[in-house]
Parts: C-alpha cells; structure tokens; sequence
C-alpha cells in the first residue's frame, strides 16, 4: 500500500522565485530518494528552493528525509511510499506524479542493487532480482515519464548507472552489465527525446562511500559522496553533458580500461 505525505516550506513564493531565477531546474522527481547519493543530492537541491517530489519504499525514511530537506530550504516536499522494483506499482506511481506534481521539470533515477558477485553466480534468484531492480524497472519506469516529457517537448531525465557498466569485470559483471544495459537503454532513449527538446544524462560514479560500499575493504578511499552529489546537481542545472563521470577522473581511467585488448583483460583479476 502506497503512502503519502507532503510538507510545505514557509519560505515566501517571491524568496524562492529569486533562488531560482535563470534557472530550469525546478520541480524534481526523484525515484530512490533515500539512496545514499540521493540523499546529498536532494540535500544541495533543497539549499537552492527546489520543489521535490520523493519516491522510495520506506515511509518512516521518507518522513524523517521530509523535515530534512524543509529545515535545508526546500520549498515544497511530496512523498509517495512504494517499491519501485516492482514493474506493477508504476502505474500508481506515475499516476500520483501526475496527479500532485503535473508540472515537474526533471526526474532523477537514483536507486538500484548491488548483490555480491559469488552470490549471483550461485543463484539464479538472485541473479535476476539484480537484472529487474538495475534493468528492468529502471527502463519501464523511465518510460512512462519520457512519454509525458516528450510530449510536453520540455525537461530533463538522469539516471545514476555506473563506471561498472563500461567494461565486464570478473568481480563485478553481473552488476557492471545490468547497468550497462541501462547505459545503453538511456543512450537510445537520449536519441529518441531529442526532436523534442527533453535532455537524457547517464550519469556514471565510481565507487562512492554510501551505505551500499561501505563492506568494501577500500571503501574510505571511495569518492565522497557530497562531491558526486554537487557535479550531479551541476549537471541537471546546466542539462548537459550527456555523460557524465564523477569524480571526472574516471572518463579517462575508464577510457584507458576501454582500450585494454581483451586477450590481456580477460586475464587481470580485478
């Protein structure tokens, strides 16, 4: 059961109008708004009066990130309980979008799954969980709304991916390709759009420090997490690039891993 709430900021209409004058970055959707890179991104919008719609599955988290983003700024914060890796609940959930937040600007996918590698391989359950939360959800929900953006020929869609899915890794891959999947499917989607003036980012962090790497044993080396979260926040302010890496220092490591032959891939063990 799906549930909602909304708080209002007592900011004055006129306050917030000057925070976001010259810009188009307004009414944001977020689909996975308690995931770790959400959360500070969400955080940053709120700092700038955005008016923010959040989706996720925990309605105590949603409640509690709610006042979060009142306190920072946010000029208004919708929630709406649900699971988003199930296909069946998108109906319902684009239908409160529509409903309460018909004018929305831009929508940020930000949740996914990162199951262990041996586990994956173990399971065929498992397996294709990963494939329906990274892949399959992410792509139907993204299509409902790419629909009414097109046809409002206006907006902006991002999703977060990951350098994973630039390159299948041993110790990765079954991850690493369910969001090169996604990578692609943004990639023709991005294509699609473009007549009608909707911008389509992929936006593809290295290891960042979230809740989700922190059992990895480099995690304190990972990228901060309000330092993805600005260059996302950028990006959607500006509606470009089209790719986009974070920390930028993973375009050219990832490029350089592009380049390595597979007969020599194949062998590294990372």
């Amino acid at each position: 059961m799906a549930t909602t709430t909304t708080v209002t900021s007592p900011r004055s209409s006129a306050s917030n109008a000057s925070d976001l004058s010259g810009s188009s970055l307004k009414k944001i959707v977020v689909l996975g708004a308690t995931s770790g890179i959400a959360l500070e991104v969400q955080r940053q919008l709120a700092e700038r009066g955005c008016e923010l719609l959040l989706i996720a599955r925990s309605f105590q988290r949603l409640a509690e990130l709610q006042a979060d983003l009142h306190i920072r700024g946010a000029q208004k914060v919708l929630a709406y309980a649900a699971d988003l890796a199930s296909v069946e609940h998108h109906a319902s959930i684009f239908g409160f979008v529509r409903e309460t937040f018909p004018d929305f600007d831009t929508v940020l996918l930000a949740y996914g799954s990162m199951q262990d590698q041996k586990e994956s391989e173990a399971s065929i359950d498992v397996l294709l969980e990963e494939i329906q939360v990274n892949f399959v959800s992410a792509s139907a929900i993204l299509t409902l709304f790419a629909a009414d953006l097109e046809q409002r020929h206006t907006g902006c869609i991002a999703a977060i991916t990951s350098v994973a899915g630039d390159r299948g890794r041993r110790s990765n891959y079954v991850y690493g390709s369910t969001k090169g999947a996604l990578s692609l499917f943004l990639q023709g989607l991005r294509s699609r759009l473009h007549p009608a003036g909707v911008r389509v980012i992929t936006i593809k962090p290295g290891p960042t420090r979230t809740a989700m790497t922190d059992h990895m044993p480099n995690a304190p080396r990972f990228a901060d997490p309000e330092q993805v979260a600005h260059d996302i926040v950028r990006a959607l302010e500006r509606r470009s690039p089209d790719v986009l890496y974070t920390p930028k220092i993973w375009r050219y490591i990832m490029t350089a891993v592009d380049h390595i032959p597979e007969g020599i891939f194949k062998r590294l063990s990372f």
